[in-house]
């Protein structure tokens, strides 16, 4: 399968990316398809490494591939009044790791039974990572590991959009088709179930203030 169209003499993607919006490239490419090479080559590897910690580098190279051709399927739906694509990316992302519910939770599971092998935390990239703070040993690796796992859905695609796709509340709530009331409610549930699992200080996930209005 392709993953985009070919890049062709009339468009030079390292010439036209400096200094112009997410949103102007696409608009762009309504009409220079080959425009869209710009995107992939902006946001394909933050986009891999978020899958990966998810699913498993494997599945990674699939469904990072695979955002990137709906996205560009999508492009004309986009908002162009948007400047920057990667919540939108990220979006589509999460919804093909929707698809993946139960691989997910089993690597989670699998990585807490890890962590309490000899020397196993040194092997295994751990989903502390950019998750909480100070978590040291493994032991406590395994129990967050275990934690993620038993989040519901909608409170674990907040929290880990949040860790590890770097959005912050606004992006977040465009990425999920959420209010951003939601969100911070979200949050706040999987870092409280978060902090409960691990018996230690709220795990953090954002500088941004925290709300508590409750919106599921």
């Amino acid at each position: 399968m392709t993953l985009l169209p070919a890049r062709g003499a009339a468009f030079d993607p390292a010439a036209d990316a400096g200094g112009v919006s997410d949103g102007s490239v696409i608009e762009r490419s309504w009409e220079t398809p080959d425009a869209f090479a710009v995107i992939f080559d902006r946001h394909a590897d933050d986009i891999h490494r978020y899958i990966a910690r998810r699913l498993g580098t494997d599945t990674a190279d699939d469904l990072m591939a695979e955002t990137f051709v709906i996205a560009f399927q999508r492009r004309r739906r986009y908002d162009v009044s948007h400047p920057h694509a990667r919540p939108w990316l990220y979006g589509i992302a999460t919804n093909l790791i929707g698809r993946h519910r139960r691989d997910e939770g089993r690597r989670l599971r699998a990585l807490s039974r890890m962590a309490s092998l000899p020397e196993g935390r040194e092997e295994q990239a751990g989903p502390e990572d950019a998750v909480t703070d100070g978590v040291g040993t493994a032991e406590a690796y395994g129990t967050l590991a275990g934690a993620l796992a038993e989040l519901p859905a909608r409170y674990r695609d907040v929290l880990l959009v949040v860790a590890w796709g770097e959005l912050d509340y606004a992006e977040a709530a465009q990425a999920l088709g959420l209010p951003v009331g939601t969100v911070r409610s979200r949050l706040h549930r999987a870092r409280t179930r978060l902090r409960r699992a691990l018996g230690g200080p709220e795990a953090t996930t954002s500088t941004a203030p925290e709300k508590r209005t409750d919106h599921g």
